[in-house]
């Protein structure tokens, strides 16, 4: 791959991350709207698709996807999708001033923790042997390593969706997300594929009759609904100045791991740049673990809530002669 095709594939992964980060301020800003008028996402509600600013924040995110989509054409998946850091600080930077969710000095620690750490990776990445069709592809996915990753990633999945969600769902961020990454590794090496058959079909080799390139396109599908679908329920349940890092987190995670299966990306990598992307992932974690520090520190009783003077719920009204209102609309 030349350096002007990896450039090209930079900088669209750039302009991608731009209008991601947007748009998690915006689809969230819309499901406000929505919970405000019906049922929540997080609970099984739909009224967001009824919420204009919901549909312009996931027309800017249809943009960011496509200007993706093309950059995994023109680079590797190692270099394209740790560049997703950037949308963490647009869309922290964002929510702080439009959402006024407060972004804490250790969250901008984490935020910018976790950016470092994404450099290192790109930097030390290995070089990726980029198929020359479709067919190719298939046999890397068809390989007995892949086939384990992929039948413990359906696994996990069915198991946060079955058993984890209905208990967790609305505590533990990592539930929904978890869902939403281990899908998105396996949408990227769809992507991968597709854009794969695509290039060379525009260059004169036409990879649209082989039934492998509408496989990829059908994962590809059936995965980006899952995401979109439990990202709306993170967004709604959760702060977005945190959804945004732990997702790109692990989304990047286990996309790199994805592709090195598939892929064999570090086969032959000499033991210094392994460290170093090591040394990156743990940066990368670290800065997560702030951000969740942050997160925990942030006041926690609900708005309306009737407490002893104590701190303990009231159980009786008829008991409740000392009491206090923790809503600030009661004080002007």
């Amino acid at each position: 791959m030349g350096f002007s095709e990896n450039t090209t594939g930079l900088v669209l992964a750039i302009v991608s991350s731009l209008f991601i980060g947007t748009s998690f301020i915006l689809k969230k800003k819309g499901l406000k709207r929505a919970a405000a008028a019906g049922t929540p996402a997080g609970v099984g509600g739909y009224t967001y698709l009824r919420e204009p600013l919901w549909w312009a924040g996931m027309i800017t995110m249809i943009v960011g996807e496509v200007s993706n989509f093309v950059a995994y054409i023109y680079a590797p998946a190692v270099l394209v999708t740790p560049l997703g850091a950037l949308s963490i600080i647009i869309s922290a930077v964002l929510a702080h001033f439009m959402l006024r969710e407060r972004l804490q000095r250790l969250g901008v620690v984490g935020c910018i923790l976790c950016i470092v750490g994404s450099v290192v990776i790109v930097i030390h990445a290995p070089q990726e042997h980029m198929p020359t069709s479709v067919l190719e592809i298939w046999i890397l996915a068809i390989q007995p390593a892949f086939v384990i990753y992929v039948a413990a990633t359906i696994s996990i999945v069915v198991a946060l969706m079955l058993h984890f969600e209905p208990r967790y769902g609305q505590t533990n961020v990592l539930v929904y997300l978890g869902i939403c990454s281990l899908m998105g590794a396996l949408t990227v090496v769809s992507i991968k594929a597709i854009g794969i058959a695509i290039k060379l079909t525009l260059e004169g080799i036409s990879q649209i009759a082989y039934p492998q390139t509408w496989f990829f396109l059908a994962v590809a599908v059936i995965c980006v609904v899952m995401q979109l679908n439990y990202l709306n329920k993170a967004l709604d349940t959760f702060n977005a100045a945190i959804v945004s890092p732990v997702y790109y987190v692990m989304f990047t995670t286990l996309t790199i791991i994805a592709s090195a299966i598939m892929f064999k990306d570090w086969a032959g990598q000499n033991a210094s740049s392994i460290v170093s992307e090591m040394c990156g992932f743990i940066t990368v974690l670290s800065g997560t673990i702030v951000l969740h520090v942050t997160r925990e520190q942030e006041p926690v009783n609900p708005p309306g809530n009737i407490s002893w003077y104590d701190g303990e719920d009231i159980k009786v009204m008829e008991d409740g002669r000392y009491i206090m209102l923790n809503d600030s609309n009661y004080f002007h």
